[in-house]
């Protein structure tokens, strides 16, 4: 039996405390676009780079576990949600987009415990790690104060990220219900 602590487990971990520091960031640079947004971007995209870095060592190195399998899940959602929230606090992001992701996200995590309870683990879907990468791709475009180094153009393209992000949000929580469905024929 693999040990839950291991190093893949351990960069979830970090990944769940840098979330907090990420938003402190963004929140006390307040909009002005400083130091401490770009700081918060390196810091999102370094948690967020990291994720594949876990899976992959834990796939690699036969350390994959339950606990991995869970909170691997949470701490994507910690950081796109609350980043989703901080962008939303600061004007910069309508409050519907983030009330769509953080439903679809608390709504299947909340699935995924109740399931854990039945001693089942669900891991992710190939929808739901499309997604998790697009909502990526998309909240770092919006994190990062880009259209000071590229221009205004770019919030359209922002605007596109975005609108595709919560797309397959919806589309990939349509995905679980669906299989859940399924499994309950069976």
């Amino acid at each position: 039996m693999t040990s839950n602590l291991n190093l893949p487990n351990t960069i979830t971990m970090v990944r769940i405390f840098i979330a907090p520091l990420c938003f402190w960031l963004l929140l006390t640079d307040a909009g002005r676009d400083g130091a401490q947004r770009w700081l918060a971007v390196v810091l999102f995209v370094t948690a967020i780079l990291t994720d594949g870095l876990d899976g992959y060592i834990a796939r690699s190195r036969g350390l994959v576990t339950d606990l991995g399998k869970i909170l691997d899940p949470i701490a994507d959602k910690l950081l796109t949600s609350g980043a989703l929230v901080c962008l939303s606090i600061l004007g910069e992001l309508p409050w519907l987009i983030t009330a769509i992701v953080i439903v679809r996200e608390v709504g299947i995590t909340v699935w995924r415990f109740f399931e854990l309870r039945r001693g089942r683990v669900l891991p992710a879907t190939s929808g739901g790690k499309t997604k998790t990468v697009v909502q990526a791709i998309a909240i770092t475009f919006a994190l990062a104060p880009l259209w000071h180094v590229l221009g205004d153009w770019i919030s359209g393209v922002n605007t596109g990220l975005m609108m595709v992000a919560v797309i397959l949000t919806v589309w990939s929580g349509a995905q679980y219900l669906r299989d859940a469905a399924r499994q309950g024929r069976g």
